[in-house]
């Protein structure tokens, strides 16, 4: 037939039956693409679980002690010495966990936080929690563990004169009191992604001028303790520090895991997702105020720990897209990988004492974030 083109020459007389192969072929290619983007997500999240498993057990075998493998291995079925079994089950073994634990914490929260906030460069912290852990661990430290508010003995030493205990007490209570207050006069004002960033960074400027006060009238020992405290340091977990911590990151693991498609939801902007149904305001409240309270727990055990809530999150989602059902449990296990990874080598190049973690992650963390902001493809994101 004149002027009938090329690719209607393949049909019968009627052209209209081309619509129905190519309506054919594209859907038979989206649901391929479904297919091997859930294979895609499946084998990233695998690989995740053996890596946290694999450096967990590295992790276990470095340390100043010099132990062999075989040493470690008699020492973790309680056959070896008992300064090797006390070294595996009494150290090793709660830092470990600890650096899981935190690492998912830490990486689930900023994750949240940057959906919340719809802002890439949110963290854990923007709350103000960092800034306020560290008033309240500086005022535990220097002014009631024998600084100028204590009649008793002089701070002599940081494990004797200070209770870490109590210092975590103050900084996680201290950490609350910022959550509620930001969110709070958020409520009042008007809950919005940048009313709720200004309000995390005037309130966190506020805890940071009340510890540098605090710490000019320190004595030189309270002060060098308090600076230690501000270091990550996970040699300072225990087996009740790392329940409390198990207790809470699972906690918003779940609920973070059941709300994803609201997360979800809320990557479309507020109206997109208040069609949908979502309770946006609530959402973004109690999902920061979790996500918080995550951050302020570890925080006030294990000190400060920079970019885990910043790394994780943007290295799942440029791999593995923004879909909170695969980018929640990636997130989890990236940031214990990168934690157990910084904890291995600051013990490694120690040279005899384990390095600050949190330096160690920083190190690790900021030349990668450089590259992914300054990369042609983030340009546009």
């Amino acid at each position: 037939m004149p002027g009938t083109p090329k690719r209607l020459k393949k049909y019968p007389p009627g052209g209209l039956v081309e619509l129905i192969p190519r309506g054919y072929h594209i859907r038979m290619r989206v649901q391929s693409d479904l297919t091997k983007n859930r294979k895609r997500n499946r084998t990233a999240l695998t690989l995740l679980t053996l890596a946290v498993i694999v450096l967990a057990f590295v992790c276990l075998f470095v340390g100043s002690s010099h132990m062999t493998a075989a040493e470690c291995f008699a020492a973790l079925a309680k056959k070896g010495s008992a300064a090797q079994v006390r070294i595996i089950w009494n150290i090793r073994i709660p830092r470990v966990l600890a650096a899981i634990i935190a690492g998912a914490g830490l990486a689930i929260s900023g994750l949240i936080m940057q959906t919340d906030l719809n802002n890439p460069m949110a963290s854990p912290s923007t709350l103000g929690v960092s800034n306020a852990a560290v008033f309240g661990a500086n005022l535990s430290i220097i002014a009631f563990a024998g600084g100028f508010l204590d009649t008793g003995n002089h701070l002599s030493s940081y494990t004797v004169g200070a209770n870490p205990y109590a210092t975590s007490l103050m900084a996680f209570l201290f950490s609350s009191v910022s959550i509620l207050l930001i969110l709070g006069l958020c409520r009042l004002r008007a809950f919005q992604p940048g009313v709720v960033v200004l309000a995390g960074i005037a309130i966190g400027s506020v805890w940071t001028a009340a510890t540098t006060i605090l710490q000019f009238y320190a004595t030189d020992v309270g002060l060098s303790a308090a600076v230690i405290w501000t270091f990550g340091d996970l040699g300072r977990a225990t087996y009740r520090t790392d329940c409390i911590m198990a207790v809470t990151v699972l906690t918003g693991l779940l609920f973070f895991t059941v709300m994803s498609w609201q997360f979800n939801a809320l990557l479309s902007g507020d109206a997109a997702a208040k069609s949908m149904g979502v309770a946006v305001d609530r959402l973004r409240f109690l999902s920061m105020l979790l996500a918080s309270v995550i951050t302020a727990v570890c925080v006030s055990f294990l000190g400060i720990i920079g970019f885990v809530g910043i790394i994780c999150p943007h290295v799942t989602k440029r791999l593995l897209g923004q879909d909170h059902r695969v980018s929640v449990p990636a997130s989890a296990l990236s940031g214990s990988v990168l934690l157990l990874l910084a904890d291995t080598l600051s013990r490694s190049i120690g040279n005899g004492s384990a390095l600050p973690v949190g330096a160690i992650t920083s190190l690790l963390g900021a030349p990668f974030f450089l590259a992914i902001i300054f990369s042609r493809k983030g340009e546009h994101d």
